[in-house]
């Protein structure tokens, strides 16, 4: 197991997260307690293509969102950057987040009232130092992703597939360490989550660490590595070789 989670040392590759038996509960009330998370442990490289599976109360969306640092864990550490950063206060976790990660989520969360250049460059306004050129880099993400004709239309006026590019390029105007994706062709039908899927490629393929969480085989496939929970643990890891785009 330690080689399979840990294979920095063979590919010579930075790592830029790893987690050590990472343990989340939930308390409930009258003494219920839910254990999501049981002590996972994990490395992850620059330019990593992660897919994280299993069912439903597996402990997926626990461990994104720990990741993210939306979260904190009961117990274990998660180090990111070279940094512990699992016991930090959320104001710390905030500013952690604004720098080192980019979130894509299944739903979208875009603003509606803003446009697409104005949603991309959200994540730029939870910077304490102003960000000089941050509207000209808002513009060039929003061509790179294929929106260069859709500069200023609002949400309500794109389809889920234009939405969600919106969303890929908000999530990498920080430049960030990683982007941790939730389930990004949930709401698609399969052509046009097909074309996300491409488009997250192109941007692995370019040197970004993505981490996805997806509960669609076909989608898992374009990952490199594979890593399936179970009850809170990890039941297999497997190395993947990327399926063509179709």
């Amino acid at each position: 197991m330690s080689n399979a989670s840990s294979p920095a040392a063979a590919t010579g590759r930075k790592c830029v997260a790893r987690i050590v038996q990472l343990r989340k509960t939930y308390r409930l009330g009258n003494g219920l307690e839910v254990h999501a998370l049981r002590g996972v442990s994990l490395d992850f490289q620059e330019g990593d293509f992660v897919a994280i599976m299993g069912a439903s109360g597996s402990g997926k969306s626990t461990l994104l969102n720990l990741l993210g640092c939306l979260d904190h864990p009961t117990s274990g550490q998660y180090f990111l950057a070279g940094r512990d950063v699992s016991r930090l206060d959320d104001r710390a976790l905030s500013s952690i987040r604004s720098r080192y990660i980019g979130f894509i989520f299944q739903s979208y969360n875009l603003i509606p009232q803003l446009t697409v250049i104005e949603n991309i460059q959200v994540p730029l306004s939870y910077q304490r130092r102003e960000t000089p050129g941050g509207r000209e880099r808002a513009i060039r993400l929003a061509r790179l992703v294929g929106l260069g004709d859709r500069l200023h239309h609002r949400p309500a006026e794109l389809s889920g597939g234009q939405q969600q590019r919106v969303a890929i390029a908000r999530s990498i105007i920080n430049n960030p360490h990683i982007i941790l994706a939730d389930e990004p062709t949930g709401n698609l039908d399969s052509a046009t989550g097909a074309e996300i899927m491409d488009l997250l490629e192109a941007l692995n393929r370019a040197g970004r660490t993505i981490i996805m969480v997806t509960h669609e085989p076909d989608v898992a496939a374009r990952a490199h590595r594979i890593v399936r929970l179970r009850d809170g643990r990890i039941a297999d890891i497997s190395n993947n070789t990327p399926l063509p785009a179709s």
